[in-house]
């Protein structure tokens, strides 16, 4: 008998997602908070929702965790396995600003798109647990944690985060500083902060960037160049927690190459902050050193190329050569700097310092391996016993005393002796000590002498959180008098404004600043509800639903549509009027520019009736419902022939969905009133308010908490229940990939410590057990030819790229995977595809590694001509069929 795989996957997903009522009401998969079962949670990394659709790496990961899924709920454990998407992002902002789509468009469609893809999978995930990053129900909380974070500090004392406010009684003659002061010194506690900072600008996408977003001093989307500019950033101090991150790290069930890969990104050192006097200005160089035993092996003094006293010690000699190495060096991001080791650069200032004990004079120099965020910014350079020194001093033909004598013969001629054994020499009162005891001695000599303090370091550096995008967390941050104020948490959600482009403004301001009167007052009163004359409590309070100002030039145009009511809308309005659902609903009413056909403002939802079934139609009302979600309301949509074929069923389905929403908490009118406050439809006043914050969150925000609101995804009230969270903990299986290691895995881990410090949630790490999945790379070749990347099984393209050359940089392999039109899953079922060893020629494996052999052509050049196309095409050509690309089915 043939397996008719088609028929009976549909049948099951079907049933398994709740959607066949003829065998059960209960979504097989969804998992339930209230539960006498062991928990189990296995989470994946979600996905951004790319407009290619899933690719072949997202299934890999989530076939294991599906597997393990499954596999616990048949032992009796009550699973949560939720999926979601990562929603808000660059790549939609950048096809924003290309086509003028707004952004929540192209993302409503990809997600759709992954949605279709992954249900056809069959993937055992709870989708009424969905979130996505870029929902103003979500975002309101992770606003919300900012907000938190703003008004925290890191007590040393207690080692965890607590209220600013109690800081303030410690901090001497507080009260009679005026507000600007008190706001500056708060900042220099607070854990999310205003400051100035270097940063990765990118003029071309208007933006700063990541460290992990530059790749060879170029956006790693784009490849467009970056600088690094100082300028006012908010910044989370990520860094009051660099010592718990570190330790935490030996509890939990990760990998150690991701342990190993924090550890090294924390970088923790022991050691002392040390003061060289400059010469000819009444200044010190502070420099922070893990070996003060080798301090009579200084022979120069590297600055950082952002360090701020470098134009005070300049003289006018050296003024230009300074400024030109100082415009390079700064411009390399430090990821490259810490990287690029064997490449030696630097400048003489043409300053010096003298030595704290034997008063010699030491050139300073401009190094760009020395980085502005890690100790002070300033090295003291011991060549003989440093590498990085060494190699800087003999390209420069600098002195290398030696001050540490090996236990073994060593030649110092070609290399530094770097280990802390031996004894020193050459050193005054360290003579004869060894490494251990002479870092000791001296540390006591440098404390008694007053020139600096034995301390701790770390290579971790503080998050810089903001971002001169749109699609992104607006920050809940209002300015008055040049202070910034948090917003108050009862009007959040902050929710992104309309612009009229998402670049920045010609005055290079970020693009929320192109929003019209992005303002906010803060309220003096509570707002009313139920209207301007009915208690706060009433059964029916109203909703502001457009901005004052929008509201009068389409109410005439919602007015004429009640008088032209379809007949199916015509039919439904006699089942909803006079509040036959328990609710009161108004026909064609205003939600923001949109005029929604019936919508019940208590419970915050619009109900719309649709014709048309072709495409075009069905990517509009996503679209439009995309938007609408936006504003806070969610939508639910039925058909003419729904409607005109059973009204009554209609009707009881909408009056269900109403039942099972909570009341909205936000209260405001109906008609753009102003009630002098921001609330989750509308922030501006008309101006008369204080300017709203113009940057947005970066990416990882909205993933660094991501795994709390899975427990209660639905809850109104809290971004996650205490019995939610005292149920689910933590996650107990965590799959996603090891790139995000330095980033991701480091911020989720540090949220979560933070909201456990508050007092949210119970547990100090996010999951007890970490596996990252590897990478799936298939062979494809891709030539990059006068900046156009053309695909080697494409004729025509190849052909117009004839005659032209490319060098080894640019003529490469790509991980690339070619998409399978005809698609596995139609060929042979999910079922099946699930397992990838039934079709080892599909090139799913847990690794395919890619050799680097190029074929060289004719005189050691690369010519994409009609022989090299031939041979290329030959040599892959078996491949070209048999791999998954976008699981395009």
């Amino acid at each position: 008998m043939e397996y008719n795989f088609g028929e009976i996957e549909k049948k099951w997903q079907s049933r398994w997602a709740g959607k066949d009522k003829s065998w059960s009401d209960k979504k097989t998969f969804a998992a339930d908070n209230n539960s006498s079962k062991e928990k189990y949670y296995v989470l994946d990394m979600f996905p951004y929702p790319s407009g290619a659709g899933l690719h072949v790496g997202h299934p890999l990961g989530y076939i294991a965790s599906d597997i393990v899924a499954r596999y616990k709920r048949h032992q009796g454990f009550n699973v949560l396995h939720p999926m979601g998407y990562d929603s808000f992002g660059l790549p939609a902002e950048q096809y924003a600003i290309q086509t003028g789509q707004h952004p929540a468009v192209t993302t409503e469609k990809n997600i759709a798109r992954y949605r279709e893809q992954l249900d056809k999978i069959g993937f055992s995930f709870d989708w009424d647990r969905e979130v996505r990053t870029s929902d103003p129900d979500y975002y309101k909380w992770t606003q919300w944690i900012f907000i938190k974070l703003f008004n925290s500090w890191y007590n040393p004392k207690i080692n965890k985060a607590e209220s600013i406010d109690t800081l303030i009684p410690q901090l001497k003659n507080f009260s009679s500083l005026s507000e600007k002061e008190k706001s500056d010194l708060l900042m220099e506690y607070r854990l999310a902060y205003l400051s100035e900072a270097w940063v990765n600008w990118c003029p071309q996408l208007g933006t700063v960037l990541a460290n992990e977003e530059v790749k060879d001093g170029v956006s790693e989307r784009g490849g467009y160049p970056v600088e690094r500019k100082l300028m006012p950033q908010w910044s989370l101090r990520i860094t009051a927690y660099a010592n718990r991150l570190l330790n935490d790290l030996e509890g939990i069930d990760w990998s150690e190459s991701i342990k190993e890969a924090q550890r090294n990104w924390i970088g923790k050192s022991e050691g002392t902050s040390l003061k060289f006097k400059l010469k000819d200005v009444d200044e010190y160089l502070e420099v922070f050193t893990t070996r003060p035993d080798t301090i009579f092996g200084v022979s120069f003094v590297t600055l950082a190329p952002e360090h701020e006293l470098i134009d005070k010690i300049t003289p006018p000699s050296h003024k230009d050569a300074v400024a030109k190495y100082v415009d390079y060096a700064k411009n390399r991001s430090e990821r490259e700097r810490m990287a690029d080791v064997k490449k030696i650069t630097g400048q003489f200032t043409g300053a010096y310092v003298t030595h704290p004990f034997t008063q010699k004079e030491i050139p300073v120099w401009i190094g760009e391996y020395v980085l502005a965020g890690y100790g002070t910014g300033a090295v003291m350079g011991v060549p003989a016993h440093d590498s990085r020194d060494f190699a800087f001093a003999k390209h420069f033909d600098l002195e290398r005393p030696v001050v540490i004598l090996p236990n073994v013969d060593w030649d110092f001629e070609n290399q530094s002796y770097d280990d802390k054994e031996g004894k020193c020499v050459n050193s005054d009162f360290l003579n004869g000590l060894e490494v251990k005891a002479a870092i000791k001695k001296c540390i006591e000599e440098i404390e008694k002498k007053n020139l600096g303090k034995g301390k701790t370091n770390y290579r971790l550096r503080d998050a810089i959180f903001g971002r001169q995008r749109y699609w992104g967390e607006p920050i809940p941050v209002y300015y008055k008098d040049g202070i910034p104020h948090t917003m108050e948490e009862k009007d959040l959600p902050l929710v992104l404004p309309e612009v009229d482009k998402y670049l920045p403004t010609e005055t290079g301001e970020p693009p929320l600043a192109r929003a019209a009167n992005w303002t906010y007052t803060p309220h003096l009163n509570p707002p009313r509800g139920g209207g301007l004359s009915q208690p706060a409590d009433s059964k029916n309070p109203a909703y502001q639903t457009a901005d004052k100002l929008v509201y009068g030039e389409i109410k005439n145009h919602a007015r004429e549509k009640r008088k032209n009511l379809t007949e199916a809308e015509e039919k439904l309005w006699e089942y909803l009027k006079d509040e036959q659902t328990g609710y009161k609903i108004r026909r064609q009413h205003i939600i923001d520019t949109f005029i929604g056909d019936f919508v019940c403002l208590e419970k915050k939802v619009v109900i719309e009736v649709d014709g048309g079934y072709h495409q075009q139609q069905k990517d509009e009302d996503a679209a439009r419902t995309m938007m609408i979600n936006l504003k806070g309301f969610s939508v639910i949509r039925y058909t003419n022939e729904e409607v005109l074929n059973d009204p009554k069923s209609v009707q009881q389905k909408i009056k269900e969905e109403l039942d099972s929403k909570i009341l909205a908490d936000n209260k405001v009118l109906p008609h753009g009133e102003d009630l002098g406050g921001a609330n989750s439809t509308a922030i501006a006043d008309s101006g008369s308010g204080y300017p709203l914050e113009t940057t947005t969150m970066p990416g990882w925000a909205g993933s660094s908490w991501y795994y709390l609101r899975y427990m209660d995804a639905n809850n109104k009230n809290e971004f996650v229940s205490k019995e939610a969270a005292n149920y689910w903990k933590n996650v107990d299986l965590y799959i996603g990939g090891s790139e995000h290691a330095t980033g991701h895995l480091l911020y989720v881990r540090f949220w979560t410590k933070f909201l456990h410090d508050l007092g949210y949630i119970p547990v100090i790490e996010p999951a007890k057990k970490l596996i990252n999945q590897g990478m799936i790379q298939g062979v494809g070749l891709r030539a990059k030819i006068s900046s156009r990347k053309i695909d080697v099984f494409d004729d025509t393209k190849i052909r117009e790229g004839k005659g032209e050359t490319a060098d080894e940089d640019t003529f490469f392999y790509r991980a690339l995977l070619k998409s399978d039109k005809k698609g596995f899953i139609k060929k042979y079922g999910s079922c099946q595809v699930l397992l990838p060893h039934n079709f080892p020629e599909s090139g799913i494996t847990n690794e395919i590694k890619v050799p680097y052999d190029l074929a060289k052509f004719a005189d050691g050049k690369y010519y994409i001509d009609d022989e090299a196309l031939e041979k290329i095409q030959e040599k892959y050509a078996h491949l070209k069929d048999l791999i998954i690309a976008d699981i395009d089915f």
